[in-house]
């Protein structure tokens, strides 16, 4: 099922981790540079960080959010080694990597959570989203929900088709 050559499951495994490892750079520079600067307008970063620093720790709520992100890269990577070393279809590659996007919602919600929920103690600001970029991201993982079973379900089209011929052409041999 689906296609098995060498260029095409290459090619899909490298697009899939660059995709994820981007949707992982935007999830952490949402969630520690531009959703605090959203939250708090006319502050500069070094500001927030500074009064947010004083009751909670910043340095913790940074680690988290890049520990959720580096997770989001190595699962992508793990999903390209494992299906070029296993020799799967492009269509399973793709599939494996639109699940980690998929699962992206869930660290997209969980990484706004720490710095977030910090800024909100330490300023007069509420914790909710402050810019359009985590909408992006959520919207970008439902993209990957909908997706995978438009290319399970296309693959598996293809392939019936391809098997109904051949058994015709056998038929008329």
């Amino acid at each position: 099922m689906g296609n098995t050559g060498g260029r095409a499951r290459i090619v899909v495994a490298v697009v899939g981790v660059v995709v994820v490892a981007a949707y992982a750079a935007l999830l952490a520079v949402n969630a520690l540079v531009l959703d605090p600067l959203g939250a708090v307008p006319g502050r500069s970063l070094a500001q927030i960080y500074a009064r947010v620093d004083v009751g909670n720790d910043v340095a913790q709520d940074v680690v988290g959010v890049l520990v959720v992100a580096g997770i989001g890269v190595g699962l992508a990577l793990t999903a390209a080694v494992v299906g070029l070393a296993s020799r799967l279809p492009a269509t399973t590659i793709a599939v494996l990597h639109l699940g980690v996007l998929a699962a992206g919602a869930l660290a997209t919600f969980q990484s706004g959570f720490w710095l977030g929920m910090d800024v909100a103690d330490s300023w007069p600001t509420d914790g909710a989203a402050h810019t359009i970029w985590s909408g992006v991201l959520y919207l970008t993982s439902t993209a990957a929900v909908i997706a995978i079973p438009a290319v399970l379900v296309g693959t598996a089209v293809r392939t019936r088709t391809r098997n109904t011929q051949r058994r015709r052409q056998l038929a008329a041999e």
